[in-house]
This record gives C-alpha cells, structure tokens and sequence, in this order.
C-alpha cells in the first residue's frame, strides 16, 4: 500500500498538470517554428520564383486572413469549445461588408465595421447556442457554417459582389513603410490577443475553463458569459479576415471560405494549442498560420493541386492532435 505521505497532493497534481501542459505547449511551439523554417529553407531552394519579392509581399498578405481568425479560434479553443464556422462567417461578412459599399453608398470604413459586425453578431449566436441552450460546439457552430453559407447565397444570388470604392483596396492591398497593412494588421492583432489573454480576467477564465470546466463554475466563473464573450471575438475577428479576403479582390465572393475553417484550425493545433482546452498562446497560433500558407504558397509554386495540398493538410492535423496526446500523456497533463 503506497505511503500517504509520499503521494503528491491534489495541489501538487494540478500544478504538476499545468507544468506539463506548458511544457507541452512550448515544445509544439518550438517544433512548429522549426519546421516553419526547414519549409521556408527547402521551398528557397527548389522554388525559385519562392523568395521573390512579390510572391513574399502576397505570402504576407495570403497569411493575414488566416492569421487574424486564428487569433479568434485560439480563444474558442483554449476554454475547450471549436468554431467550425469561421470560414462561412468570414465570407458572409465579406459579401455584406461590400454590399454595404456597393448598394447602400456608404463609405470604406462603415462597410468594414459592418463585415465586421456581422461576424461578431454570428459569434454571439454561437456563444449562446454553447452557453445557453448547452449545445456541443461542434454541433453549434457546424450548424452556423450551414446557415452563414446560405445566407451568402441568400444575399448574393451566388454571384459576385463588385462596385466597392477603390479606397477600399488599401485594406488588403495598401502598404505602410513599404510594409503590407495585411501585415500590419496581423501584428495589431497579435498584439491585442496576447494581451487580452496574458492581462485580461477573459484571458485568465479561458485556461481556467478549457482546464476544468465544473471547477471554473463552482469556484465562481461566470462561465456562460465568457464562453458567450469568447465566440463573439471569434466571429468579430472572422468577420475581419473576411472583409481583408474582400478587400483583396475588391469584391464579395459567395464561394469564399470554403474549407477554411479547416486550415485556420490546423494553425492553432500546429502552434500548440490543445483540441482538449486549457493550452494555447497566440504566438503558437500565429506559427502555424504562417507555416500553413508558406505550405499552401510552395505547393502552387511547384504546382501541386489544391486536392493534394488539401490532403496534406488534413494529414498535418492528424499528425499535430497526436502530438498533443502524446506530450500531455508522456508529461503528466493525460492519463487516458
């Protein structure tokens, strides 16, 4: 029979837990800054159209779209919960956004802040789906993908938006300093992110509740508002990538976002965030945002099909879940 006084208390497991957790999270962050670099290496050197100065301007500007929603889905993912919709939602805003312009005359800004909000108002729809009527987030935001697609077709009749003001081009094509505002926002993003994460009681409540849900309730967390609150910046920020993914092209898309969802999550699981909660940075995040699109860049470098590079993908998530089982079983944070 083991000695009582030599097993590690409940405090000690819990701290052990987040010890293994973090220790976890960095050593995905740093194997996904590694391949990032190895792939950057390798495509230089068998692409050469690879480091030209304006495939590295639109690989900066490809990456914005998925970088800024992955901002957005590593909040959702931290507290335990998915947001399959992002992709759908992106492109809804992005139709309504240039709508806005288009149709009803108003000005660039009015136009983003309302792509913008039509996202944030599809976040709250899925934060209380989740929240309130206690819906599983895969169920939740697998129904919006569904209803914002439709309501793309709804509004557009299938076909292309055009007639935005040119002003509205500097969003996802303008420079700052020689420097891509795409990039520029990813940076403003980033930025806000972390610290919403690191010096924010929404930051601190979304490990709490992605660690142990009960116990965040039962020790106070007013669970449903910030599960709510962190759907709701989930969709703002789709919202946003998909009035840069509009900008871009100067039009609304109805067929955009297909399939996003899938790489603006592979980006957040590759940079160490847990599909089981409690573990994420918004630094991991943004690794593998920018690891995918060097990715997807290279494969149309050395024209490989968007059919393959879909399968590559999907192989990169399974690979990138298995790591996290076997790093949190191997350093304390699973049992199972």
């Amino acid at each position: 029979m083991a000695d009582p006084a030599t097993e590690p208390s409940t405090s000690d497991r819990g701290l052990l837990g987040a010890l293994g957790d973090r220790m976890s999270g960095a050593v995905s962050q740093v194997a996904a800054a590694g391949a990032l670099i190895v792939v950057f290496v390798v495509l230089s050197i068998i692409a050469p159209s690879f480091l030209t100065a304006d495939n590295l301007f639109n690989l900066g500007s490809q990456t914005s779209v998925n970088a800024v929603m992955a901002v957005g889905v590593t909040l959702v993912i931290i507290t335990g919960g998915i947001d399959l919709s992002v992709g759908s939602v992106a492109a809804l805003s992005g139709v309504i956004g240039v709508l806005l312009m288009a149709e009803y005359g108003f000005n660039p800004l009015i136009g983003i802040l309302g792509g913008i909000a039509v996202g944030a108002v599809a976040g709250l729809v899925n934060g209380l789906l989740v929240s309130v009527v206690g819906l599983p987030p895969f169920i939740a935001t697998l129904g919006m993908l569904s209803v914002g697609r439709g309501l793309v077709l709804i509004a557009t009749g299938a076909v292309a938006v055009f007639g935005a003001p040119e002003s509205f081009r500097l969003l996802g094509q303008g420079v700052i300093n020689a420097i891509p505002i795409p990039v520029v926002l990813i940076a403003v993003v980033a930025v806000l992110g972390h610290l919403v994460l690191t010096r924010t009681r929404l930051g601190r409540y979304a490990y709490v509740m992605g660690s142990n849900m009960e116990a965040a309730r039962l020790s106070g967390v007013p669970v449903k508002r910030y599960t709510t609150l962190v759907y709701v910046l989930s969709g703002a920020l789709a919202g946003l990538g998909g009035m840069i993914a509009a900008s871009r092209i100067n039009s609304g898309q109805p067929n955009f976002g297909e399939g996003l969802e899938l790489d603006v999550i592979a980006a957040v699981v590759i940079g160490g965030a847990s599909l089981f909660g409690g573990r994420g940075t918004v630094l991991g995040s943004l690794i593998g945002a920018f690891l995918v699109a060097v990715i997807r860049n290279g494969a149309v470098q050395l024209n490989i099909g968007t059919f393959y590079q879909n399968v590559l993908i999907g192989v990169i998530i399974w690979l990138a879940v298995w790591w996290d089982r076997y790093q949190r079983r191997k350093l304390g944070g699973d049992t199972a």
